[in-house]
């Protein structure tokens, strides 16, 4: 694990550099259309969750850790959030979901549905998410907090955004309703 750079500076408004992502300014743009409020932290692309430890601490949060997942027969899928230190069991899940076996999904379905690469996975891809295909899962744990860190899409900036502004504006923007876990 090399160190990654990190702007120091906390935003609380969208990049005006003009050298940002398509996808990346979509987010800042619904953001601010439902009036949810965020600080932005800028940094090198943190490919696992065990990069974000700084950028964790300059924000005050936890960075979620974002699996996205499927059934053996890749005809359903699941995007995962748990407090980013926690550890995934996939039979603990699996059990929860009444399924036999859960995997990885690739990251063709990632880009296909949720308009994201790997080490970039968030729930802020569900506004790319209009048809549902993918099934939103909480761990508990996230719920009970004040302040979720997320990627914009891209994971070369953190966001913290208040935990209740995702699940009751940015969520009933895009029509997914969580099914709660216990992991």
């Amino acid at each position: 694990m090399g160190t990654i750079h990190i702007d120091r500076t906390l935003y609380q408004d969208k990049p005006t550099d003009g050298i940002r992502l398509e996808k990346e300014m979509a987010v800042y743009d619904l953001l601010d259309q439902l009036r949810i409020s965020y600080i932005r932290l800028d940094h090198d692309a943190t490919a696992t969750i065990d990069d974000c430890d700084e950028v964790d601490a300059l924000l005050g949060i936890e960075i979620c850790k974002n699996l996205f997942l499927c059934n053996g027969n890749k005809t359903e899928f699941y995007l995962l959030l748990m407090p980013g230190k926690k550890k995934f069991v996939t039979k603990e899940l699996s059990r929860q979901l009444g399924i036999s076996r859960l995997s990885f999904a690739s990251a063709d379905y990632m880009e296909q549905f949720l308009n994201i690469t790997p080490g970039s996975v968030s729930i802020l891809g569900l506004m790319n998410d209009t048809k549902h295909n993918v099934k939103l899962l909480i761990d508990n744990e996230v719920v009970n907090v004040p302040f979720m860190g997320c990627h914009p899409c891209v994971n070369t900036s953190s966001l913290k955004i208040s935990t209740k502004d995702i699940l009751e504006k940015f969520l009933a923007h895009t029509g997914h309703t969580p099914m709660y876990v216990e992991l």
